[in-house]
């Protein structure tokens, strides 16, 4: 093996045990392995071991970044792209003006020329996309109103990247400015906007048909071939006019997401995706150059906290103003709080064209990589104080229930209670609702929904809301402990009032049966029983022999569940639909079976005295 070859091996191999030995740690710390990555790569990097470099490494693992965004298209699909524009357009267009103008002000306080200062203050605006929906990704938050919300603002970072790149040429100093630019920004713009056209031509009459024959010549080799081919031809298409890669592979996932093939390209992208991802992050930690980190640490960490707190505050009041709940704002803000990865393009392309000084330039992108530090770490410590928080907060007094007369008492405005009550207001029932999640009562407000404040396991606060009079009590919270405390309370209380009570599963079924409440119904139920006719129906069994069927598992679940209150967890079982096929040879063998060897002789013989 070359003195090369050599080098090359031993620095995968320090990469690989990194991220093997960083991610269990940060997990046994609560951290998100993202900051394992980070501190990983500043043990691996020059100011440790120096197995490779940073730069290098960056340029190569900027492709996991590229892979993530393609998967992310994919899950999306153009028509709920389209129905996110609002947040694109809206959110996404205040929180880079408004934080970008913020930062830039005090950039030129500090002594940077106004260009300079504004370039820093939109660079430093931007978020991490590859840091944010990895958090969003481990949590499975990406689904959520505040995740969608905060996908919307990195998506529109990523598109305005492109007109920040053409404008620092032109916000050079003269002596810097090169005589005809304006006419190559209008090329580069004709250029992007024909290099997009010709992704979403391609997309539409080639991708599909590609794929097909690939499919059928069985090579699964080749599908995997062909799928690095379209992520990383779409990405080098887009940079080559001037635009992101990742919104280049973005665009393609875009295309492929209505694709029949889809779930197989994720399937072999999903690898590459995260061992690259994970190589990013330790090359971005690899980057922290310590001559310039450590003789001006303080003020290093200072700019970060300044930038990340600005960033924060920004989203918080734009996610509050867009009638989000607190915590959601809180998680957003932290999420989008560190510097994406364009500062550390825009910064060297802003030194080449005069407007910043080397010092300033090598400053701000530490100090934009120690805010992605941040950024984590503030999350993860968000993640483990928020429920504490609401845990010691002062419990707000009940709301006043003197107007509730309702006829059902429906206690929970979860999915399952917001249910139950469109039922009975949809007839006209007269219905007070009582909820402790106040969040969900501000939530539910702005729909025109009257719900009380009140916590439902206390005896003063359901007498207020006229439990005595009303003619039956739903129970509908989510928490087994809380719903068998209400049961209870109100069978000592106020026991000729009717209980229906939301079940969490069989066995708490059982409990709310021997309790003697009226009604009881596991939550998941009628949703599996509709679930398995529908299924059933696609078979090809007609609909009213489904209809049977799922009566009669019905009725012999009810009747097991009878008999398990009375008998026991395990009585009933012959109750359980249970047919099971004997298998049996399509024609009968010639010959006795010999046996092999001495185990296949002894497995022989116990099944011949077995079935004798």
């Amino acid at each position: 093996m070359h003195g090369d070859d050599h080098t090359l091996f031993l620095a995968g191999l320090a990469f690989l045990l990194a991220a093997v030995v960083s991610v269990p740690i940060a997990k046994r710390l609560g951290l998100s392995p993202v900051v394992g990555y980070l501190l990983a790569g500043i043990t691996i990097g020059p100011a440790g071991f120096d197995v490779a470099d940073p730069h290098v490494v960056i340029t190569v693992a900027e492709l996991g970044v590229v892979f993530l965004l393609f998967l992310i298209g994919m899950e999306l699909q153009p028509s709920r792209l389209l129905s996110m524009g609002r947040y694109i357009f809206g959110l996404g267009t205040a929180q880079l003006l408004v934080t970008g103008l913020l930062i830039t002000a005090v950039g030129w306080s500090l002594g940077l020329s106004l260009p300079g200062a504004f370039i820093a203050g939109m660079a430093l605006a931007m978020s991490a996309t590859s840091i944010a929906l990895q958090i969003l990704n481990e949590r499975g938050d990406l689904p959520s109103g505040y995740g969608q919300r905060a996908f919307s603002i990195l998506l529109f970072q990523d598109i305005a990247i492109v007109p920040l790149l053409a404008l620092v040429p032109l916000l050079a100093p003269a002596a810097a400015r090169m005589e005809g630019e304006p006419m190559m920004v209008a090329f580069k713009a004709g250029a992007a906007i024909a290099a997009v056209g010709a992704m979403v031509l391609a997309g539409r009459y080639l991708l599909n048909p590609l794929f097909r024959l690939l499919a059928r010549s069985g090579a699964r080799e080749a599908m995997t071939a062909a799928a690095l081919l379209v992520v990383l031809g779409a990405a080098g298409l887009m940079a080559s006019v001037g635009l992101s890669m990742a919104l280049g592979a973005f665009l393609a996932g875009l295309l492929l997401s209505e694709s029949t093939f889809r779930h197989e390209l994720e399937a072999n992208i999903d690898a590459f995706r995260g061992l690259l991802l994970s190589f990013f992050f330790m090359g971005i930690g690899m980057s922290l150059d310590m001559r310039v980190l450590l003789p001006h640490i303080l003020p290093l960490i200072a700019a970060a906290v300044l930038i990340t707190s600005i960033k924060f505050a920004v989203v918080f009041g734009l996610y509050r103003s867009d009638h989000t709940t607190r915590t959601d704002a809180v998680r957003a803000g932290a999420v989008l709080m560190p510097a994406g990865e364009f500062a550390f393009v825009l910064f060297p392309l802003a030194l080449t064209n005069g407007l910043l000084s080397r010092e300033q330039s090598e400053f701000l992108t530490a100090t934009a990589a120690i805010t992605m530090m941040i950024g984590p770490l503030v999350f993860a410590a968000i993640t483990y104080l928020l429920p504490k928080f609401r845990r010691n907060a002062p419990e707000p007094e009940p709301d006043d229930f003197s107007d509730a007369d309702g006829r059902v008492l429906v206690i929970g405005f979860g999915r399952f209670g917001q249910i139950v009550s469109q039922c009975l207001l949809a007839e006209g029932v007269g219905v007070t609702i009582i909820d402790s999640d106040v969040e969900m009562i501000q939530s539910a407000g702005r729909f025109g929904v009257r719900i009380y404040y009140g916590d439902g396991t206390r005896l003063d606060v359901l007498r207020a809301a006229g439990a005595d009079q009303a003619e039956v009590i739903a129970v509908c919270v989510d928490d087994r402990e809380a719903a068998d405390r209400i049961v209870d309370i109100v069978q000592a209380s106020m026991p000729h009032v009717r209980l229906h009570v939301r079940s969490y599963d069989r066995a708490h079924s059982m409990t709310l049966l021997r309790k003697g409440v009226d009604y009881e119904m596991r939550e998941t139920l009628e949703s599996a029983f509709s679930f398995g006719a529908r299924t059933l129906e696609t078979l090809g069994l007609e609909r009213e022999a489904v209809a049977g069927l799922v009566s009669e598992v019905r009725a012999k679940d009810r009747a097991r569940l009878q008999r398990q209150v009375e008998e026991g967890l395990y009585a009933g079982m012959d109750l359980i639909p249970n047919r099971k096929l004997e298998p049996e040879p399509l024609t009968q063998p010639d010959k006795p079976a010999r046996p092999l060897n001495p185990e296949a002789q002894d497995v022989l013989t116990h099944e011949t005295e077995f079935s004798g």
